[in-house]
């Protein structure tokens, strides 16, 4: 990568990986089992898997129960520095996105490479303490403040390379196309000068991205055309050639205006014009999908791609709530992202999400897809198959040929006190907001320990440093 960077503060990737790893008990794709050797590749992939044998010399012991590494599949890291920034209501007291919109681009002007890598640095470490060991990066933020391009186009991107290294994180890294301020094709607002690329630009920033890290074990890259309204078609016709067999991100039919406008220049509302249009399938990730009717709902689930919910962002921004007892009934599938960071919880994404729709159907136990099925297990393997999914990993869970990604949740804590199996996930999901995840494994490297991570300081340092800088 180009780029000095921020001072050397300590890399995650110099953490040994270890090539056996023991787990007490563990959740595999056929149910709970004790006693689990996991064995590696050197590339941080599970090469064997194995139940009720003794623990190795040559192994690492993670006391607890481990779970799959949960994927956060939508983020957009420079957020986190104003989260809590923009809860003041307006003289006209009408807030809605579009007005959080406006405070969060002129939040964008005091954030450079370097405060990009350190607001980056730290989201990844609370993620990666939380239980998140992959970040889909929906990044947008190419340019300069003045909307130069800089002298390497792939800078910024870089530096969130950089920031996943330091963290230790696997990151999927979407860059995002940007074309146009709304469905008219207009140009790209003042404020959107710093993500507007053409189809040229895109192109050769997806080149350079692929010739940097095409064959990195810690990396996978994707696309992101930003969203209808910013993508006009040929441009969005373009953007899915060039992703070739990865996978393809973007935002739809997130707010009701975003709606109206999309069928006010189109006759037809967004899922279904993208639906008609294009071979959405198992490769694409439709972020929030939030206003959808009820065939938009059940032909998005036939797809097979997924639907990337973020249901504390969409909370915070007054989106609305996406119909996911209906699309789980469809057989869809999704998976969860942190968004705007307002929270970097797995636990609460997945409480909210299924709150939201006890709420609106007054009933419990919504989401466990099916009678005397547990709700929490329901939730985490959804959100972790459906993640992996998008991310465009091969395999799932703790299986052959996927990441050798885990948590392991904490046994002493007395919020787990007496729970196996089960009832551990929906004490995980449902039972207070402390946290509960004692170790993180990425890779085969155990990038946190006792519930800490070894540059949580460093990081925690330059992070405050920054916000002061740009406040």
């Amino acid at each position: 990568a180009s780029a000095a960077g921020l001072p050397n503060r300590g890399d995650a990737t110099a953490i040994p990986r270890m090539r056996n790893l023991y787990l007490d008990a563990a959740l595999l794709p056929d149910g709970w089992a004790e006693r689990v050797l996991l064995r590696c590749d050197a590339r941080g992939r599970i090469a064997s898997v194995t139940s009720d044998v003794p623990c190795p010399t040559d192994a690492e012991r993670l006391a607890g129960v481990a779970l799959p590494g949960i994927p956060n599949l939508h983020s957009h890291a420079h957020q986190r520095a104003i989260a809590g920034l923009a809860e003041r209501a307006g003289p006209d007291a009408a807030d809605c996105f579009w007005t959080w919109r406006d405070a969060m681009y002129r939040a964008l002007a005091g954030i450079g490479p370097d405060e990009l890598e350190a607001i980056a640095t730290q989201l990844y470490v609370e993620m990666l303490r939380a239980g998140y060991t992959t970040v889909a990066e929906f990044h947008y933020l190419h340019h300069d403040h003045d909307g130069r391009r800089f002298a390497d186009p792939a800078e910024m991107s870089h530096r969130l390379v950089a920031a996943a290294r330091r963290a230790g994180i696997r990151l999927v890294l979407l860059p995002v196309l940007y074309a146009a301020s709304g469905f008219d094709g207009g140009p790209p607002l003042a404020g959107q000068r710093r993500f507007a690329l053409d189809a040229d630009g895109y192109a050769g920033l997806l080149q350079a991205l692929r010739q940097a890290y095409g064959d990195a074990a810690d990396v996978t890259l994707g696309v992101a055309p930003h969203s209808l309204r910013a993508v006009p078609p040929p441009l969005l016709q373009e953007a899915v050639a060039l992703a070739g067999e990865a996978p393809i991100h973007l935002h739809i039919a997130e707010q009701v205006r975003e709606v109206e406008e999309c069928r006010a220049h189109t006759g037809v509302r967004p899922v279904a014009w993208l639906l008609d249009r294009f071979a959405v399938g198992p490769r694409w990730c439709l972020v929030h999908a939030t206003h959808m009717e009820a065939a938009e709902t059940v032909a998005l689930a036939e797809t097979g791609a997924v639907a990337g919910l973020c249901p504390t962002t969409e909370a915070n921004l007054g989106d609305g709530i996406f119909p996911a007892a209906s699309f789980r009934a469809a057989g869809g599938r999704f998976g969860i992202g942190s968004d705007s960071h307002i929270s970097v919880s797995p636990v609460e994404e997945l409480r909210w999400l299924e709150y939201a729709q006890r709420l609106v159907l007054r009933r419990r136990a919504v989401l466990a897809n099916g009678p005397d099925r547990p709700t929490g297990r329901s939730l985490v393997e959804a959100a972790i198959a459906g993640g992996a999914q998008a991310c465009g990993f091969a395999a799932s869970g703790l299986v052959p040929g996927a990441p050798a990604d885990l948590l392991v949740l904490d046994p002493a804590d007395p919020l787990l006190a007496g729970r196996r199996g089960d009832a551990l996930l929906d004490a995980f999901v449902f039972a207070g907001n402390r946290p509960l995840v004692r170790q993180v494994v990425v890779g085969g490297r155990v990038v946190v320990r006792d519930g800490h991570h070894p540059n949580e300081s460093a990081a925690a340092a330059d992070f405050m440093a920054t916000l002061a800088r740009i406040a």
